[in-house]
């Protein structure tokens, strides 16, 4: 089983990685045409959408680091290998994200005091091959699976670009037909609103595995219950249940059972009970039998009496 599952990590990391460079050369090909016909176009929404792509780019570029890092054996005082570069690398992205949004509301909010004149054609032209493009890495993303918080962070910056780049197209057509050039400015503001958004999600989630919180969706309580519901067990404490990285979650547990018993049995009906019940397959659970009774022992006094 366990090395059905190691194989399984490495299969997976392999289609992540292969749908992350494609990503990538799909990013990094669109935003050299993107920063060209910005500006030439004096758009601050096409502008403000081709450094979220380079910031898409080094995303996905941490993330390919990262899953070439996490695919690393266990060794030395590396325990559990290096899978949580692959939550570093969601956490930079998650921190890149906000505070590339800071700096295009800002922009975006001195362009409405003082708007300039967009050409306002080429940005609906090069909006709309946006989203062709960004609706295809997504699709590659997607593909490669949600498990990795990894290939989450890099999905999300491409899903934030997609919908940017159909806010610029919709602020083009606005300002074709009216003339009204702020359109552009508040189509910035959406797409910060938008990267705000995605680095609360990224940095929240990142930020529960450094913390060692228990994964989404488990309910400890009821792992503890469980456990001690079981024949024999007589008392579960010192229960934590954390994730070390996207997919991997682990349990460690001191659990007291019946003086005469199987230990040994009880402990694997409980590592059962745990993987099928709860799905938790990397468990460690210390197992001993509950302390005998003391009993009074009265000896007699000095006196005799």
């Amino acid at each position: 089983m366990a090395g059905a599952h190691v194989h399984a990590q490495h299969v997976r990391a392999g289609d992540d990685r292969r749908a992350l460079s494609v990503a990538l050369a799909l990013i990094v090909g669109f935003m050299v045409v993107e920063v060209v016909a910005g500006i030439l176009a004096d758009s601050l929404a096409l502008l403000s959408d081709a450094g979220h792509m380079l910031t898409d780019a080094g995303a996905i570029a941490l993330s390919l680091v990262a899953a070439r890092l996490a695919r690393r054996p266990a060794e030395g005082a590396m325990t559990y290998g290096l899978g949580r570069a692959e939550i570093l690398s969601a956490q930079v992205n998650g921190i890149t994200l906000l505070v590339l949004a800071v700096l295009i509301a800002y922009e975006a909010v001195r362009r409405l005091a003082s708007p300039p004149e967009v050409g306002a054609a080429a940005v609906l032209a090069v909006a709309l091959a946006g989203v062709a493009v960004n609706l295809l890495a997504a699709r590659v993303l997607a593909g490669a699976g949600r498990r990795s918080l990894n290939v989450e962070g890099s999905l999300r910056h491409i899903v934030t670009d997609l919908y940017a780049f159909g806010a610029t197209a919709v602020a083009a057509v606005v300002i074709l037909a009216t003339g009204f050039d702020r359109a552009d400015a508040i189509a910035s503001l959406f797409v910060a609103a938008l990267m705000l958004h995605s680095a609360y999600v990224l940095l929240r989630a990142s930020g529960r595995i450094f913390l060692e919180a228990a994964p989404e969706g488990i309910d400890v309580p009821a792992i503890g219950h469980a456990l001690a519901a079981e024949p024999h067990v007589v008392q579960v404490h010192d229960l934590h249940v954390w994730e070390v990285t996207s997919g991997f979650p682990a349990l460690s547990a001191h659990v007291v059972v019946e003086r005469d018993c199987d230990c040994h049995a009880v402990r694997a009906d409980l590592e059962r009970l745990l993987a099928d019940r709860f799905g938790l397959d990397h468990t460690t659970l210390q197992v001993e039998h509950e302390a005998p009774r003391e009993l009074l022992d009265i000896e007699p006094r000095a006196d005799g009496r």
